[in-house]
């Protein structure tokens, strides 16, 4: 399908057969990537970062009203590798200590004795 390039304003624009537009699902104000290959141009659909689409979801859950809010399911207690057993976990140290390189929190380890055996030198 051929379509002439027209000035607009300092750049160039196309226009987008009704045809073409419908079946690449664009609307006014939809944005595309234009993605220069060789000397080819190419429109394409942006890929939406799952944080775009999450904002989607919740966008349209409120749309829809309360009534269409999902329950709550208890799936029982933490079982296998979703059970995380760390320091941080406990509560012996803090984020500011992981951030500070600080990994034991308070406590700290005691200085390695040093050995004067000359066997035990050896291990």
């Amino acid at each position: 399908m051929k379509v002439k390039v027209a000035k607009w304003g300092n750049s160039l624009g196309v226009r987008l057969p009704k045809a073409a537009a419908e079946a690449a699902g664009l609307r006014p104000g939809a944005e595309v990537d234009v993605v220069v290959e060789g000397g080819d141009l190419r429109l394409k659909s942006p890929l939406r970062t799952s944080r775009q689409l999450l904002e989607e979801m919740v966008a349209e859950m409120k749309r829809l009203g309360s009534e269409n809010v999902p329950e709550m399911v208890d799936w029982g207690p933490d079982v296998g590798a979703e059970i995380i057993d760390d320091a941080y976990s406990r509560g012996e140290i803090t984020l500011n200590d992981i951030l500070k390189g600080n990994r034991t929190g308070k406590r700290k380890k005691p200085p390695r004795k040093a050995t004067t055996n000359a066997a035990s030198r050896r291990r």
